[in-house]
């Protein structure tokens, strides 16, 4: 008697029915904890620059600067966050043996469906809109 094993299925069901993509669900829990941590650090600052469009989320899940000319105190401000973020892209990337970039540009699209009425986000073209 042979015993077949059915590969495939068990190879479906470890990928996400939530991205349905190649990104395993062990991942995926991984990217939604770093967006709750993410979300917490300096969340009231940052949420306030959102409010009133200085900073918006890019595609690449770091904050841009959106405004033309920047105090130093905003630019601290994101690059502190930008640098937090990347730690914890890289964290979530080794730990799933996934390159940082993608890590990145999943949290990136989340955090850009996430996003609030009104505040500015980049879009794929690189051009800075209000999100509706």
């Amino acid at each position: 008697m042979l015993n077949v094993v059915n590969h495939s299925a068990r190879a479906d069901a470890s990928r996400s029915p939530i991205f349905g993509s190649k990104y395993s669900v062990r991942a995926c829990l991984a990217v939604w904890t770093l967006l709750v941590i993410a979300a917490g650090a300096s969340a009231d600052s940052l949420e306030g620059y959102k409010s009133a469009g200085d900073v918006g989320e890019r595609p690449d899940g770091y904050v841009g600067i959106v405004v033309a000319n920047p105090s130093a105190e905003l630019r601290a401000f994101v690059d502190d966050i930008n640098a937090r973020r990347r730690a914890k892209y890289a964290d979530v990337a080794a730990k799933n043996g996934t390159a940082v970039e993608s890590v990145a540009a999943l949290a990136g699209k989340k955090l850009i469906e996430r996003s609030n009425a009104g505040d500015v986000v980049m879009d794929g073209a690189g051009n800075w809109r209000k999100r509706r």
